[in-house]
């Protein structure tokens, strides 16, 4: 097999990203999926249970579909970010049989058979820590994933797997696609009143990727990228124009051939075939079963007992709001229209902290961020992080001089090396600006995953991404983030380093691959150094003049950390309320109910009244619905990560913040730990208990003195 003929399959580290085209997609993964086939056959033949071991059954079942694995990831991942209707064309040709492929592995009755020969063998009994690990999960993938049906219910939850990863593709397409149709091109600056100036320069720049407008009569794009269409929301004094922008906003998913109402419907109710199919209540429940919370009625009793806790200061938040807009406009009705909310919480912010995030953006040039936040967890962890010179070249042509290849011009790669040993533990890419042609929101994921150093063999690297969609440069300045993207930075990273860190030897249970509520951890303990001075001080530097953040303004950021929290928690438990409850008791369509109805139930308590009902955001909640399962069943994982979190960064406060002392115990308890052990045993190895709520309440002023 030759690189050439094959580039998707091929097995160097460093991804030649060049010459993955979209005519290779077909042929490669054709082939990808025979050779896969060829080893998932011979573990199906005939077998005899006294030659039955843990390498030729558990790890060669692992190592089958190993190159699959790594090929299909490069086509999603250049889905992602290298969208074009030839990719698109290519991926959704192999996707239902990729789909049935992975489908029918824990369906294969031959392998079934042969797993539970393996079951009772001498050696199998006998297995101890990781391994013992690996062989009860792999049999319960197998029993979940319905290997003991009857072969008809196997047939159709085939068939139903195949339809959810057309549709859940086909939903996420009509997301990135109604994003890209919409636009707001305005000849001059007049209805920009009270826009900052990095906004603008942000429309500027939008406007010349198109060709419009020069410095001598610049011309200003307002797209529904977050980072430049939400800053106009939030500033802009002419009511009409945000009106304008929101009302554009929320065609997304739901203008046209790209409404996903209908997709949505049929998502859920497939969803739940799949969960009767296996023999449980409701998909919630099949999904659940063996993460933390076990179950969907105990997902949503979590998220119901924190919406309680939380509702009297969510409901003095909003009254403030009402409080605060009646005094500057008597006359005023009193009920807020959507477009509103934003432009008068930051009014209220400023009045009540003397605090304009715009004040802290120069301190935030995602250069400085980037390379203080990689100087401070260096520290804290005990590694070193090396960036690495790349090389561009366009699909199909031959990157000129040396250096690692990237997908996009504005690509970072790094490694990653223990800073005792030197070792090479695992590198990444980097790519955090918006183009049209990349999906929206932020991300890490992997594309090779390594293993340590074992008896006679060496160890390998492991290889991962961080993506983003953050404030882009503007002429003359640096990318200037706002604080929520300084910490979504550092939350990427804190996954990034959970799979780079790993150090399980059995792949599939290394890294990131650990239970969906626990999955979060390590990125929003990363989140809380962009809280605290002593760490805040490696990265946080005026772009200009290279000073830290003054006392005082840090101060007034600190001050106003908590301003509207509870409204914040409100929203992120109303999505997690919002996808249990239509997994669990709202999976069918009503005869009398629209699917805005249906959700404006659900959160009935959850939101605030606005004077115009905003459609459902169900409709691009691309964590619920863009993939066969992701998120779905499992977006509250946010909120009790955000417990975890809480609780156990108290250890690291309580040594200083930076503390390798505490990092390389969470390092060692948490991050290299993988999927090697229970998760709650995890926590509890590293926090000698259980977690404690209290933590995330004080940390978020949700607590009466």
């Amino acid at each position: 097999m030759s690189k050439a003929a094959h580039p998707f399959l091929d097995h160097d580290f460093h991804i030649r990203w060049s010459q993955l085209v979209p005519e290779a997609v077909v042929p490669d993964i054709q082939e990808a999926l025979r050779l896969a086939q060829e080893k998932i056959d011979l573990l199906s033949a005939p077998f005899d249970s006294d030659e039955l071991t843990f390498e030729n059954t558990l790890l060669e079942l692992e190592e089958s579909t190993e190159l699959l694995s790594a090929a299909w990831g490069r086509v999603g991942h250049l889905d992602s970010v290298r969208n074009s209707d030839e990719l698109r064309a290519a991926h959704n040709e192999m996707l239902s049989e990729v789909t049935q492929f992975y489908s029918r592995i824990p369906l294969n009755a031959s392998l079934w058979n042969r797993i539970k020969a393996y079951a009772i063998t001498e050696e199998a009994l006998g297995l101890e820590g990781v391994r013992k690990r690996f062989f009860d999960e792999t049999v319960k993938d197998f029993l979940r994933s319905g290997a003991g049906l009857p072969e008809e219910k196997k047939q159709r939850l085939e068939e139903v797997q195949s339809e959810l990863a057309r549709i859940t593709q086909k939903f996420s397409e009509n997301v990135l696609d109604s994003t890209n149709a919409w636009e707001l091109v305005l000849e001059d600056d007049s209805r920009l009143g009270g826009v900052p100036e990095t906004a603008l320069s942000v429309l500027r720049g939008e406007a010349a990727a198109k060709g419009l407008g020069s410095d001598e009569a610049p011309v200003y794009r307002i797209t529904l990228k977050a980072p430049v269409y939400f800053p106009v929301l939030e500033y802009a004094d002419d009511a009409s124009l945000r009106e304008e922008i929101w009302k554009g906003s929320i065609t997304v998913g739901f203008s046209g051939e790209f409404d996903n109402t209908e997709l949505i419907w049929e998502i859920l109710k497939l969803r739940h075939e799949r969960a009767e199919i296996l023999g449980k209540a409701n998909f919630a429940d099949q999904v659940l079963e063996e993460r933390m919370a076990g179950s969907g009625e105990a997902a949503l009793a979590f998220v119901e007992d924190l919406a309680e806790r939380t509702k009297p200061y969510f409901k003095r938040d909003i009254a403030e709001l009402d409080a605060f807009r009646k005094k500057h406009e008597p006359e005023w009705k009193g009920l807020f229209e959507p477009w509103d909310v934003a432009y008068w919480s930051e009014k209220l912010r400023k009045e009540n902290y003397h605090f304009d995030e715009e004040e802290v953006r120069p301190y935030f040039a995602i250069g400085n961020v980037i390379e203080g936040m990689f100087r401070l967890t260096e520290q804290v962890f005990g590694f070193k992080i090396l960036e690495r010179e790349v090389v561009y070249a366009k699909p199909g042509e031959t990157p000129q001089g040396d250096g690692v290849e990237v997908w996009h011009p504005e690509v970072k790669f790094y490694e990653l090396h223990d800073a005792e040993s030197g070792q090479h533990l695992g590198s990444f890419y980097a790519d955090w600006h918006p183009r049209e042609e990349k999906r929206g929101g932020a991300w890490m994921n992997y594309l090779r995953t390594g293993s340590p150093e074992l008896e006679g063999r060496p160890r390998e690297p492991h290889l991962g991404l961080i993506c983003g969609n953050l404030t882009p440069s503007s002429k003359g300045k640096p990318a200037l983030l706002t604080h929520r993207e300084v910490e979504t930075i550092f939350h990427e990273f804190g996954h990034l380093l959970h799979h780079l860190l790993g150090e399980v030897e059995i792949k599939s249970l290394n890294g990131v691959k650990v239970v969906w509520d626990f999955v979060e951890l390590p990125s929003q303990i990363l989140e809380n150094f962009c809280w605290s001075r002593t760490s805040l001080d490696f990265f946080a530097k005026h772009y200009e003049t290279g000073e830290p953040i003054p006392e005082e303004l840090f101060r007034k950021m600190l001050g106003a950390r908590n301003f509207q929290s509870a409204m914040v928690q409100m929203r992120q438990l109303a999505f997690g309320k919002m996808d249990l409850d239509l997994h669990i008791n709202h999976f069918e369509r009503p005869e009398t109910l629209t699917l805005d109805e249906v959700v404006w139930h659900i959160l009935d308590g959850y939101v605030m009244r606005l004077a115009t009902s905003p459609p459902t955001m169900a409709r691009r909640f691309t964590h619920l619905f863009a993939s066969a399962t992701g998120y779905a069943a499992g977006y509250y994982s946010y909120k009790w990560a955000e417990v975890l979190d809480a609780d156990a960064f108290t250890r690291f406060a309580g040594a200083g913040v930076i503390s390798p002392e505490v990092g390389r115990e969470f390092r060692d308890k948490i991050l290299s730990r993988g999927n090697s052990d229970d998760a709650a045993k995890l926590f509890r190895d590293f926090m000698g208990r259980d977690p404690e709520l209290n933590a995330l309440l004080e940390r978020s002023g949700l607590v009466t003195a």
